[in-house]
């Protein structure tokens, strides 16, 4: 068995169920609990693993609404942009795209109001940033 599928299975019981603990992630991939912690030592130090994090349903949370917002940016820019968006606290994931936009920013604001504001006042200000597009989650489906 390779070791490239070792942590294969490992992180896909993670991205299954990031709240696993060792011993069901080892009885899920089919190892033991220390090559388990072996294995998430390394994937963490080596970049794999970035973090953990709870899948939210936008539709349960109280007064919290969860859109993707696709950033168009002048690539003369996008390293002086990307740093920018960081540091947003409303902003609370950033992805680099190869779809329609350059960025897809996952933002959480308590109504379309605040999501306006912070699309008008934070990012768009942003020099570089040339469209936002915001797309509201309405329901998890999976």
């Amino acid at each position: 068995m390779s070791t490239t599928s070792t942590a294969n299975r490992i992180l896909s019981v993670l991205e299954d169920d990031a709240k696993a603990s060792y011993g069901e992630i080892a009885e899920r991939a089919g190892v033991s609990k220390p090559t388990v912690r072996k294995y998430i030592k390394e994937l963490e130090e080596s970049g794999v693993i970035v973090g953990y994090s709870a899948d939210v349903d936008p539709k349960k949370l109280s007064s919290q609404s969860i859109a993707f917002v696709g950033m168009d940016v002048d690539s003369g820019r996008y390293v002086e942009v990307t740093r920018k968006l960081k540091a947003l606290p409303a902003i609370e994931s950033l992805y680099t795209s190869s779809g329609d936009h350059m960025l897809m920013a996952e933002v959480r604001a308590a109504d379309g109001d605040e999501l306006g504001e912070i699309i008008a006042e934070d990012i768009m200000t942003i020099d570089g940033v040339t469209a936002a597009h915001p797309s509201f989650l309405q329901e998890r489906l999976k």
